[in-house]
């Protein structure tokens, strides 16, 4: 994984290097010499940093932290698409799309760097954990801006899938739109009054007797949790969701039951560089819909 930056403000404490870190960071001092003596803290040119350099205000340094120890997501990760520019994967549900917090090993991200070979591969959006579908990932780090600014500018067409109950009494499809916050250190966003700024095409792609139905969501912006909102406000939420309507107790690490009932199914763009037409659709099925009592069983 990428290493760690950190970069000596101008009034930090502490007189060297490695007094600094130590009030700066969390590790322990111990950890923090071991690193040192290993040479483990480098500096922009790639070289060790001695623990007694001196406080230096703009200095860089670079080191890789101890990673945590993280439940195996065992479920597989797929390749749809790889070439010279791009990675195509349709990751599976309870595997984050980047490090983030205590998920690092656990990421698509590093798997697919570890099992392509591909060191400098970058995402250029992102998927919830909690979601399965497709994630499009750059080869080249100096191409990632390219893809990104088409997720930036709505410029990528994305479909989604939901499991959820069916209402007879709701018309379909429709538009929702709303206004969406969502607040720093909150787990839930919600909607709010004013202008909106979130909008979902819903329509029904099937149901049955048991209650249950397939959604169509086509998302024409990109708001935290906005799709698993708006089902909500429709009074369908969907399936397996842990924050909506109501948040439920956390499951223990490495509870990988009832996921989630969300797919991203498909992407399609213009490509930025080549300007081919590109589209990728997920073969992932929601167990929900397939198998409603594996998915729901308590082991």
């Amino acid at each position: 994984m990428d290493p760690v930056r950190v970069r000596l403000p101008a009034d930090g404490p502490g007189a060297t290097v490695r007094d600094h870190l130590v009030r700066r960071l969390s590790a322990p001092p111990a950890q923090l010499d071991a690193m040192f003596t290993a040479g483990e803290i480098v500096g922009a040119d790639g070289r060790p940093v001695p623990p007694d350099t001196p406080y230096a205000p703009g200095l860089t340094v670079w080191f890789h932290r101890d990673m945590p120890e993280e439940p195996p997501v065992p479920f597989p990760l797929h390749v749809v698409h790889q070439d010279d520019h791009l990675v195509v994967a349709d990751k599976p549900h309870f595997l984050a799309t980047t490090p983030r917090g205590s998920h690092v090993r656990q990421t698509t991200l590093a798997r697919l760097r570890h099992e392509l070979g591909l060191p400098h591969l970058t995402a250029a959006h992102r998927l919830d954990r909690l979601t399965a579908g497709l994630v499009l990932f750059t080869v080249r780090p100096e191409e990632r801006g390219a893809y990104q600014t088409l997720f930036r500018d709505r410029r990528v067409h994305k479909e989604y899938e939901a499991v959820a109950p069916y209402d007879p009494a709701l018309e379909l499809p429709r538009t929702v739109r709303s206004r969406i916050v969502k607040e720093r250190g909150e787990l839930t966003a919600r909607e709010v009054e004013g202008e909106p700024n979130a909008e979902t095409r819903v329509a029904l792609l099937a149901h049955r007797e048991d209650g249950l139905a397939r959604y169509r969501l086509v998302p024409g912006t990109g708001q935290t949790h906005q799709l698993r909102v708006h089902m909500t406000a429709l009074g369908v939420p969907i399936l397996g969701d842990p924050l909506y309507p109501e948040v439920t107790a956390p499951v223990p690490a490495g509870d990988f039951r009832r996921p989630l009932q969300l797919l991203a199914r498909e992407l399609a763009f213009t490509d930025p560089l080549t300007g081919a037409e590109r589209r990728f659709t997920s073969d992932r099925a929601l167990e929900a819909w397939t198998s409603y009592g594996t998915w729901a069983a308590d082991q």
